[in-house]
């Protein structure tokens, strides 16, 4: 008797996996995990170069082959390798890749893994940027945190990055979203079917034993990578405005900064005198964490679901954040810290967290139960399965009835392609120059 043969999937990724730099990085090999545990056959590309930090794949056996842009061998290479399953990390890989992925592969479950709605992001940096423009009191952002759906909508509807990203979901055969939130923004504003969306957000179990106690822990924490823009935002909100309120009241505190990619315009903020250390990169950020008081994470935009506030609940460490940082979070569940909107109540909030010990363990214990009750692998892992399982067994009808996004195919794999075709050609053309 023939035993059938492992799935075998490609992901392509918009970079090579970086978890300990990313909460992006994060969610990709989380789902790795779940596809290697149903012993599925895994092979990772990116047109990225590789970076210092990137996780080892091949130690989990996980093969990787780069790839190219604008080149044909990428063709031949998915020819040979007929997976079952393509998992395009981020839209922009799908721009790039979805039409030949098609062409070669045309009865490969087609999936996007979108770590935020970017065009969200985008538009709500805009809006930071206009407030920022429009006033100068750097204390009050209460009014960037309540838009309501519509008014998000009307602040995406007419950019190019909100009509390639909106695109590139109907053109695929399932979406992953981390963000409950999102998801009914596509289906309520932008009329996507909700059937091509799947709720997956960062998966995570407790951990075992006790998390380090309140006495053993010292000082605040920020952390995050410096190349993502809502980190560098909230370093400077919190130079600028929040921790000089928290240092009028706690005159020996330090707040410890660590981010992937410091850049040199992070190091100048560092002012040891001020309790204001700026620290580069975490080499473990858990153990870090996990020695921290009180995590604030003063995010004045940004989308998704963010993992460095899933880190320090696994590290049993609370938090301060804004609205946009605890937006799909938590449901209806009560909150591990505070939510605030001004920096006034952001440095009340973690100078109360700070030196109450009996509020500083009631927001443990809700970390605790909010990790069990909304983030566990062992069970959005398998529903994840279960659903792209669903999705091969009733593809013909999938892409029947999404007749949109088999229009988008047509028009916009066929200018990609021969957009795609002629700098392939180009660059041919070059190289024979030299």
């Amino acid at each position: 008797m023939i035993e059938p043969r492992a799935t075998k999937v490609l992901v392509i990724g918009y970079v090579w996996p970086e978890p300990r730099s990313s909460a992006a990085s994060g969610h990709v090999m989380q789902i790795l995990e779940v596809f290697l545990e149903q012993g599925w056959d895994i092979t990772f590309s990116s047109p990225a170069g590789f970076g210092e930090q990137r996780a080892d794949l091949t130690a989990l056996g996980i093969g990787e082959v780069p790839i190219e842009l604008n080149n044909s061998s990428f063709d031949t290479f998915i020819s040979e390798l007929a997976p079952d399953i393509v998992l395009f990390d981020q839209f922009m890989m799908e721009e790039q890749f979805g039409w030949r992925v098609e062409k070669y592969c045309p009865d490969a479950l087609r999936v996007l893994e979108s770590c935020d709605l970017q065009s969200l992001r985008q538009g709500r940096h805009q809006r930071l940027k206009e407030r920022l423009k429009a006033s100068e009191d750097n204390n009050d952002f209460s009014g960037l945190f309540a838009p309501a759906s519509r008014e998000e909508f009307e602040h995406m509807a007419n950019t190019d990055l909100a009509k390639r990203e909106i695109a590139s979901f109907y053109r695929c055969d399932l979406t992953l979203m981390v963000s409950e939130v999102e998801i009914e923004l596509l289906v309520e504003q932008f009329r996507i079917p909700r059937s091509l969306l799947h709720w997956c957000p960062l998966m995570v179990d407790l951990p075992a034993g006790a998390p380090v106690e309140y006495e053993d822990r010292a000082h605040f924490l920020h952390i995050g990578n410096f190349r993502h823009a809502p980190n560098w935002d909230a370093v400077l909100w919190l130079k600028t405005a929040i921790w000089p309120l928290v240092r009028a009241q706690l005159p020996d505190a330090q707040l410890h900064i660590y981010g992937a990619y410091t850049p040199p315009k992070a190091t100048a903020l560092h002012n040891a005198a001020q309790g204001f250390h700026v620290l580069n990169w975490a080499e473990d950020a858990l153990q870090v964490m996990s020695k921290t008081r009180v995590c604030l994470a003063p995010l004045r935009f940004g989308a998704g679901i963010k993992g460095k506030i899933v880190d320090a609940m696994l590290c049993g460490t609370p938090n301060v954040t804004t609205p946009v940082g605890a937006e799909a979070m938590h449901d209806q569940e009560p909150w591990p810290g505070a939510i605030t909107r001004t920096a006034r109540e952001f440095a009340d909030s973690a100078v109360r967290l700070y030196q109450d010990k009996a509020q500083w363990l009631v927001a443990q214990a809700q970390a605790r139960h909010l990790l069990s009750s909304r983030y566990p692998q062992s069970t959005h892992g398998p529903a994840l399965i279960e659903r792209l399982i669903e999705c091969q067994r009733h593809l013909p009808q999938i892409r029947r009835d999404n007749f949109t996004g088999s229009m988008l195919r047509h028009h916009q794999h066929k200018s990609t392609q021969y957009m795609a075709q002629w700098i392939e050609e180009k660059n041919r053309n070059q190289a024979h120059t030299l």
